[in-house]
């Protein structure tokens, strides 16, 4: 078994999906979509993968190196919230008439910002802790309860403190609670409908590494890096 400081290139390429599918998620949550009648952030299209590639770094590597890649993830998300609004912040020349669109894109409110962070630290660890405690307690089988239930917990969480968050007071307690349900209902049917790719990642990856990690004994502290 690779020793817990290896990190091999499937590891580094799962990786850089899951930190790249958080970025790019949150720059499109901004456009509104219609699907089926139900109103949705463009997001929805995109960051539930982020749930299946934590899915997978947890099932075949285990919690403590997925802890690394969520926490990688935040302080992407904190630096491109950031830069974002310091190039917002510098004026721009006079001929340069696209500052509007910019700032309709790109402008990221301190709220939605500091919601999306407590979101996704909350709804990813709920998410890993749960499937890793699962896979022992299932012995390994049933990788689709495994990945569904512990879907179940972290997205219905990030959801709920998102919407929470960020648009509380400012729309009807009535139409928080429908986006709500929208975007989880959507949320699981995507996690559920890819179950089967996830399968053949899964399995493709722990024939390539040559192991698959049970977490016996891990301590599940967020904070603890090493």
């Amino acid at each position: 078994m690779p020793s817990e400081k290896n990190y091999s290139s499937y590891f580094l390429i799962i990786s850089i999906l899951f930190v790249s599918s958080l970025l790019l998620s949150n720059v499109i949550t901004g456009k509104l979509i219609l699907i089926a009648g139900w109103v949705l952030p463009g997001a929805v299209i995109l960051f539930p993968l982020t749930y299946i590639l934590g899915d997978v770094l947890t099932e075949v590597y285990g919690f403590q190196k997925t802890r690394l890649v969520i926490w990688l993830g935040f302080i992407c998300n904190l630096l491109m919230a950031g830069i974002f609004t310091l190039v917002m912040a510098i004026p721009s020349p006079g001929f340069f008439e696209s500052e509007s669109a910019f700032a309709i894109v790109l402008g990221m409110t301190p709220r939605i910002v500091f919601a999306s962070l407590v979101a996704y630290l909350t709804g990813e660890f709920c998410n890993s802790v749960l499937l890793s405690r699962l896979k022992i307690l299932t012995a390994g089988r049933h990788l689709w309860l495994r990945t569904i239930g512990s879907s179940l917990a972290g997205e219905g969480l990030d959801t709920v403190i998102f919407i929470t968050l960020a648009f509380a007071g400012t729309m009807p307690t009535g139409v928080l609670g429908q986006m709500m349900l929208f975007q989880y209902l959507f949320k699981i049917a995507y996690e559920t409908a890819v179950t089967p790719l996830t399968y053949w990642v899964v399995n493709y990856l722990k024939r390539r590494e040559g192991h698959d990690n049970y977490d016996y004994g891990v301590i599940y502290n967020p904070f603890q890096l090493d």
